[in-house]
C-alpha cells in the first residue's frame, strides 16, 4: 500500500533544501524558512524578525524537483494554486527553491 504522506527521505532533502537556502539568501539570522509537512504537503512559513507567516504550499507529486505550487493569498487567508498574477511568479519551477525565491520578491522581508 502507498503511503499518503510525504516519504521520510524526501522531508530529510526538503529541510536541506531549505537550510542551505536560507544560509545563501539571508545575512541575518531572524529571517528565514521553515518547513511543516501534512499529509502530502510541505508549507513553507517565513520567520521575519519574530513574525512568522506563511509563503507557499508545495505538492509533493513523487520527486524532490516536481511540485505543485500554491501561493498563500493574506487576503482570503488561503492557499490558491490558481494564482499566477503575483511578483516573482516567474520563479516557480516544481522546485522547492524557485518557490522560495517566487516567496521572497511576492512577500518580501
Amino acid at each position: 500500500m502507498r503511503s499518503k504522506g510525504i516519504p521520510e527521505n524526501i522531508r530529510k532533502q526538503s529541510d536541506e533544501i531549505v537550510a542551505r537556502f536560507n544560509r545563501a539568501n539571508f545575512q541575518d539570522a531572524g529571517c528565514y524558512y521553515e518547513t511543516r509537512y501534512k499529509g502530502k504537503y510541505l508549507y513553507l512559513d517565513r520567520n521575519d524578525f519574530g513574525n512568522k507567516g506563511p509563503i507557499c504550499r508545495l505538492k509533493y507529486n513523487g520527486k524532490i524537483d516536481n511540485w505543485d505550487f500554491a501561493i498563500f493569498k493574506y487576503s482570503s487567508e488561503r492557499y490558491s494554486p490558481d494564482e499566477c498574477f503575483f511578483p516573482g511568479e516567474y520563479h516557480v519551477d516544481g522546485t522547492i527553491e524557485g518557490a522560495m525565491r517566487a516567496g521572497m520578491e511576492a512577500y518580501p522581508a
